[in-house]
């Protein structure tokens, strides 16, 4: 038995201590997947807290058969799931500012390819955001997270071929949506133009 194995078994048993391992391997893949899907830092720090303790209360019908990573990502996922189908309905502005933008690290070797790499970042997370929700959670969980498709169908209670599907068709609105941004980025000047426009 491995140390996640016993973990459960212990935290199932109610220690406290083994949860908390479990919390401490899985916080950093949880929280990504939340900032991917959400795309605020705060609702992610929330929406972690929130999955590690629906997590916590369901540790009893976790199915030993399935890979815990997948189980705790899918809680996850179904968390940020709803919060946007709220989030929807509600009448606050989506333009939230990506007013996060923090300073390029001052170890970094190169400022303007860490810049240019958050912009770009920026831009795929603005990118997501158009994304349904669904979708959404597949693709984080595909490209952010590793997990197979198969994987990908149980954590979002989906058949593979929906789940083929749904990727497929954000793969397809993702690159449109980036050959849109790139393009309008290079808009080509006429020759007797101001660099200025």
């Amino acid at each position: 038995m491995n140390d996640e194995m016993a973990w459960i078994h212990q935290a199932q048993n109610g220690s406290d201590e083994a949860f908390t391992q479990l919390v401490e391997t899985y916080q950093t893949p949880v929280y990504n997947l939340c900032y991917r899907m959400l795309g605020e830092p705060e609702a992610a720090e929330d929406a972690a807290q929130e999955t590690f303790f629906k997590a916590y209360r369901n540790l009893g019908r976790y199915d030993i058969n399935r890979s815990f990573a997948t189980w705790l990502l899918s809680i996850a996922a179904h968390h940020c799931i709803d919060r946007l189908r709220r989030r929807r309905y509600s009448s606050f502005s989506i333009d939230d500012d990506e007013n996060h933008a923090k300073l390029p690290d001052a170890n970094a070797p190169d400022p303007e390819k860490e810049t240019v790499r958050r912009q770009e970042q920026a831009q795929m997370q603005t990118m997501l955001k158009s994304l349904d929700a669904t979708d959404r959670a597949a693709v984080v969980l595909r490209y952010w997270n590793d997990c197979s498709e198969v994987e990908i169908a149980r954590a979002l209670s989906l058949t593979v071929p929906a789940v083929k599907s749904r990727l497929h068709r954000a793969r397809r609105a993702l690159a449109k949506l980036w050959e849109e941004e790139t393009s309008h980025a290079h808009v080509e000047r006429r020759p007797h133009e101001s660099p200025a426009f």
